[in-house]
């Protein structure tokens, strides 16, 4: 049974998410919140799953809340966020806190209501599975004793090239829940003269791709920008498919563009993993290099089965590091991938292709 702690200040938004998680019999809602002191009190008192925090709230909002929380009582959570940019802006702070996800402010509609209905509780009983590790990453409870993250595994061993495969062109990167620290982590530490560009296909609103993009190229030697409708890929700059829409690789008179588009209009996901690792494999065969980051699901599956048969690699992240362990899986049971990296060592992994390609 996943134990659940709604925090919000609306008496209509505790009710409804009330409503909508306890349909489904392996989760219960032990407790609400009005604002962020009663988050925190109870999060104590009732050792909660996961919670579900608001962010604009009386006493305290839910950025102190989940500082606090996080400090005294660590568990899973997950935003309530506006989609608006300041809210993005919000979210993506709270995710540097330690929330591990984010869903859009509920609002009264039907189509809303069913959003939620089908999607919620699969996402907070995978996120409560997270809970032991962030009790690790932030302190040790029952001791009281703080404690570093779980240490990286081993130095991990320069990839072979495989013959017939590479030199690679391109970096296409697939990912979803948990993604922006994980992509931040990976992005940040890569140098300012990485040889090829890197196209990312990132579940998030249209309202937030943006933002996300300004917030990375900040911290990144890296270009970090949003990709426009359509423009030739630069080595050294990451581009960001917006939210809502596709982002395709096409090669344009002998020019490799990225090309942002609506099509396929029915696919789940908007942006979809499968959409960007399919157009890199067949543009690009065998100088594809595909990254499967953290996420729920299997988008990115059929679009890797493709990249994989043309002759391109395929690197997913090792599920202990992941906040859910869906889309990596997804290629990893099916064989697809090459190397299965820890997030501390991506950014190495990835790397580790490019010996000897980059410029002094």
């Amino acid at each position: 049974m996943v134990k659940v702690l709604v925090v919000d200040d609306s008496a209509f938004v505790r009710r409804s998410l009330t409503t909508i998680m306890e349909k489904d019999k392996d989760i219960k809602i032990v407790a609400t919140a009005t604002n962020g002191e009663e988050a925190v009190a109870k999060a104590k008192q009732y050792d909660p799953d996961v919670i579900t925090m608001d962010v604009e709230m009386p006493k305290m909002n839910g950025l102190q809340a989940l500082e606090r929380i996080m400090k005294e009582s660590p568990c899973p959570v997950m935003m309530v966020s506006s989609l608006t940019s300041e809210g993005a802006d919000t979210t993506l702070r709270a995710l540097d806190l330690g929330a591990l996800d984010f869903m859009p402010k509920l609002n009264s509609s039907a189509l809303d209501t069913a959003r939620l209905e089908a999607e919620l509780p699969a996402k907070l009983k995978a996120l409560a599975r997270r809970k032991a590790f962030l009790r690790l990453k932030f302190r040790n409870v029952l001791g009281g004793t703080a404690v570093p993250p779980p240490a990286a595994g081993a130095p991990l061993p320069r990839p072979v090239s495989r013959a017939g495969v590479g030199p690679f062109d391109l970096v296409a990167i697939g990912v979803s829940t948990g993604g922006p620290p994980a992509v931040q982590k990976v992005l940040s530490a890569l140098p300012g003269n990485f040889p090829v560009p890197i196209l990312i296909a990132q579940h998030m609103p249209a309202s937030f791709t943006g933002p996300f993009a300004t917030r990375l190229d900040g911290l990144c030697a890296l270009t970090v920008k949003e990709a426009e409708p359509a423009e030739r890929v630069k080595p050294a700059h990451a581009y960001i498919c917006p939210g809502g829409k596709h982002l395709r690789l096409e090669n344009r008179g002998g020019t490799m563009t990225a090309v942002v588009t609506e099509e396929p209009k029915e696919a789940l996901y908007k942006p979809s993993a499968n959409v960007l690792m399919e157009t890199v494999g067949n543009t690009l065969g065998r100088r594809a290099l595909c990254v499967m980051l953290t996420g729920m699901g299997n988008d990115g599956l059929e679009g890797t089965k493709v990249l994989k048969g043309k002759g391109g690699w395929a690197i997913a992240q090792n599920e202990a590091s992941c906040v859910v362990y869906g889309m990596p899986k997804a290629i990893v049971d099916n064989n697809l991938a090459d190397e299965i990296v820890d997030i501390n060592d991506m950014t190495a992994t990835i790397l580790a292709h490019f010996a000897g390609r980059m410029q002094a």
